[in-house]
Formats: structure tokens, C-alpha cells, sequence
């Protein structure tokens, strides 16, 4: 008796979890991991210094913060460095200060680098995201941090 393997759709594949339908993936998920494969040079250059564990810091490229997608996060000192070009001199400042409010909501703090930092003087850019990252977000001595709105 000679066994054929199944033909497209048939078979115990869909019973045993395999197949189907493809999971739906986030937007920003999706955006996050084209930006993943598609870096400007100076946001290669600093994540090549950022990766792994040299700077005793863990980061993370690319990452989706609720709505958006930020250019280097490093979840346990709740920083995000963005790395800005030429393009964010003009019209995109405006854009710019929603998107660095709404992160600063959301417990990070925003640490805008120059594209040309980055290219001229490297070693001082990771200087200033070493130190960023080793400052407290909020003083223990001062209470526990207030909530979004309370410090109004």
C-alpha cells in the first residue's frame, strides 16, 4: 500500500494547531520591524556601541511605545534616544513634542542626539547616554512619583 501525503488543506495539521490563519500583528509592531531593517547610518553607528551589554546597559532598536516606534529604549533606566536628522529641524518639531510628551507620560525620558553628534564625536554621545541612563527618574527621598496629571 503506497501512502500519498495529503494534498493542500487536508491532513490533521489543522487539529494539532498548525497552519490556518495568520496572527495579526500590531501596526506599530510591523513599523518597528521594517525601521528594524532600514537604519539610517548614524542610527547603525551608535547601535553598533549600544548592542550587548558594553556600556552595562541593555537596548533595545527600533522598539513600539504605544503609538510609536522609538529609535533605542533601554526599559530598565526608562530611556528612550532618539537620534535626529536634518529632517527633524523643519516641520517636525511640533510632531516632535507630542510624541517626546507622551513618552515622558509613560515614565521614559527623551534624550534627543544630532545625527552629526553621532558622526563627529561618538564617544561623547555615549558619554551623555551613560550618564542619562545612570540618573534617577525620581528621588526616592521625594515620595513615591506622581501619577500623569497630579503634579498640575
Amino acid at each position: 500500500m503506497i501512502a500519498y501525503p495529503p494534498r493542500n488543506g487536508e491532513g490533521d495539521r489543522a487539529k494539532r494547531g498548525g497552519g490556518g490563519v495568520q496572527r495579526a500583528v500590531r501596526p506599530e509592531v510591523a513599523l518597528a520591524r521594517r525601521l528594524r531593517r532600514t537604519m539610517s547610518y548614524p542610527e547603525v553607528l551608535l547601535w553598533q556601541r549600544l548592542r550587548g551589554d558594553a556600556l552595562g546597559l541593555s537596548f533595545r532598536k527600533q522598539h513600539p511605545l504605544g503609538p510609536y516606534v522609538v529609535d533605542f529604549c533601554c526599559i530598565k533606566a526608562r530611556l528612550v534616544v532618539e537620534v535626529d536628522g536634518a529632517v527633524h529641524d523643519g516641520d517636525r518639531a511640533a510632531a516632535d513634542q507630542m510624541r517626546d510628551h507622551f513618552i515622558r507620560e509613560n515614565g521614559f525620558r527623551v534624550l534627543r542626539v544630532r545625527a552629526s553628534d553621532v558622526h563627529r564625536d561618538m564617544d561623547g554621545t555615549l558619554a551623555a547616554i551613560v550618564s542619562c541612563a545612570s540618573l534617577p527618574l525620581h528621588h526616592a527621598a521625594h515620595g513615591p512619583p506622581p501619577h500623569a496629571g497630579e503634579d498640575i
